[in-house]
């Protein structure tokens, strides 16, 4: 990955509301110059307030936060050189869009003829050109969304700060605006700092992802790393789907860890690290294959009955049960156009995957 400038730097930052509720908790990171930057995680995991502590709105109850070389202790939001997306959109009902997308300027007192210019630019940039003369009752949810991404971007800040902006359209609109926001982003070239719960979201658009829950950061990676070498518990379940299973290591041989695990009896990985005592392995739905023959001896492998059939056009999702009860879920892909499935609720099937998929997971 390409090696950034670090733009906005967070260091041990802590917020606390009425003394007892800590919202963020020892944060540190940075993100660099030019990033798509996503914070994620659930609901209550201080990922929003973070965000307003970036923008000014709120004041960290300790740490420090720099922004583009500047120690942003004390400095009032509209003197901050960021600009911030609402979830609401915030759009005026009153004017039109291209008053709406000029207002900033024409309240910090940008001549009128480089107000026109400005404005003129950043319909072009969100492909509004055509609708400077409307009223926001005459667009979209996904048009308005971009009359106000266009008004932020106008005043050209060095960072964009997102919070759920895409929240409430709906998921085809969605999808676009996505790609859309990240191709305006690559376009304008500045940094983007975006809120979500939404994995799929911060999957596809960001080039980095911190990972949030209960007020702290569990990890920060580009996108594939996260997916693939989650580094805990937390992360591996909150991002995309997975199979969990607890177990204790037994022993280390020939630089495979070997592991009793509750429900598939011992199974040996390719594991590079120390690791001791009770731990988990996770699966990703999508390395699962399922069989009717005995799988190859190479295989971590167990048989099990299906229980449930979920369709989703382009994929299945099968669960199945073992003898002892271990539930595990695997993605089929829908490879051929047929409306009967391959695989009914009842069969008894092998489940197997390569041991170099497995994730082991300490914490």
């Amino acid at each position: 990955m390409v090696e950034r400038k670090s733009i906005i730097s967070v260091r041990n930052v802590v917020k606390e509301f009425g003394g007892s509720v800590r919202a963020v908790d020892d944060v540190s990171l940075d993100v660099g110059e030019g990033e798509f930057f996503a914070l994620l995680g659930p609901s209550g995991c201080g990922k929003t307030t973070l965000l307003r502590m970036l923008a000014g709105f709120e004041i960290p109850t300790s740490g420090e936060i720099t922004i583009d070389g500047h120690l942003m202790e004390g400095v009032n939001p509209n003197k901050r050189p960021v600009n911030m997306v609402f979830q609401s959109y915030a759009v005026f009902p009153h004017m039109t869009v291209e008053r709406n997308v000029g207002y900033g300027l024409r309240v910090v007192g940008v001549p009128v003829a480089e107000i026109k210019t400005r404005v003129t630019e950043a319909l072009a940039l969100v492909k509004l050109d055509q609708f400077g003369k409307r009223m926001p009752s005459q667009l979209s949810g996904g048009q308005r969304q971009r009359v106000a991404l266009a008004r932020a971007l106008v005043k050209r800040p060095k960072v964009l700060l997102l919070d759920e902006p895409l929240s409430a359209l709906d998921a085809k609109l969605r999808e676009a605006m996505q790609l859309e926001l990240v191709r305006l982003q690559k376009t304008v070239g500045i940094t983007f700092v975006i809120v979500t719960h939404d994995q799929n979201e911060a999957l596809s658009m960001a080039d980095r992802i911190a990972v949030m829950e209960r007020g702290g950061v569990r990890q920060v990676a580009p996108p594939s790393e996260l997916y693939e070498f989650p580094n805990c518990r937390f992360v591996a379940d909150f991002i995309g789907k997975m199979n969990l299973f607890e177990g204790k290591v037994s022993g280390v041989r020939a630089g495979n860890l070997e592991i009793d695990v509750r429900g598939l009896n011992r199974i040996a990985v390719p594991f590079a690290g120390a690791a001791s005592g009770d731990i988990a392995i996770a699966i990703r739905p999508e390395k699962i294959q399922l069989d009717a023959k005995t799988p190859e001896p190479d295989r971590i492998k167990l048989r099990g009955r299906v229980t449930e059939l979920a369709y989703f056009g382009d994929e299945s999702h099968v669960y199945l049960e073992n003898e002892t009860g271990v539930s595990v879920s695997a993605n089929l892909k829908n490879a051929v156009r047929t409306t009967t499935s391959s695989i009914s609720i009842g069969d008894e099937l092998w489940m197997s995957w390569s041991p170099s998929d497995t994730l082991v997971l300490s914490e």
